[in-house]
């Protein structure tokens, strides 16, 4: 018998994972969400895959850009993930207030702040369930100052890391 989706939700809660926050901008506009589904595929060529809710804002404009950076958040960045996530209700020209913001080679929001970001083509997309799997290659890369990541373990926010 498949389990339950809340079973699902619950073990995959377990699942640690970095929180980002992937941007986009271009002709269709300049949006960022809060991400923990990203993950790398392969070295070469340098490509991650996003997965998005097809009903998320950020999906149909990163399609449409054809761009996206994916920001690694520092571990005291958790107001910062809780806005670009919805929480506050901060519209999208208001989220992008926070923080510092720049861009490398695609034009997609990069933040200064980030612990990493990863300046992307989107590749691919492939539909599944309810989400689209992007498959996007790096053009650009940003290290940030060292120092702890922020994670999200057991639905809530975790610094983890050493300190800088």
């Amino acid at each position: 018998m498949e389990p339950s989706r809340q079973e699902f939700r619950d073990a995959m809660a377990r699942l640690g994972a970095a929180v980002t926050i992937v941007t986009t901008d271009g002709e269709a506009g300049r949006v960022g969400i809060t991400a923990s589904a990203v993950c790398s595929v392969t070295d070469t060529p340098p490509t991650l895959l996003v997965c998005m809710n097809r009903n998320s804002s950020l999906n149909p404009i990163v399609q449409t850009n054809g761009v996206l950076c994916i920001n690694v958040l520092p571990g005291a960045a958790q107001e910062l993930a809780n806005t670009f996530a919805g929480f506050t209700g901060a519209d999208q020209i208001v989220r992008f207030d926070q923080g510092n913001w720049t861009t490398l080679a695609t034009g997609a929001p990069v933040l200064e702040e980030a612990v990493a970001a990863l300046d992307c083509v989107v590749e691919e997309v492939v539909e599944k369930g309810t989400h689209s799997v992007v498959f996007a290659r790096v053009q650009a890369i940003r290290l940030g100052a060292p120092g702890p990541a922020l994670i999200w373990f057991s639905r809530n926010y975790h610094p983890v890391g050493l300190p800088g």
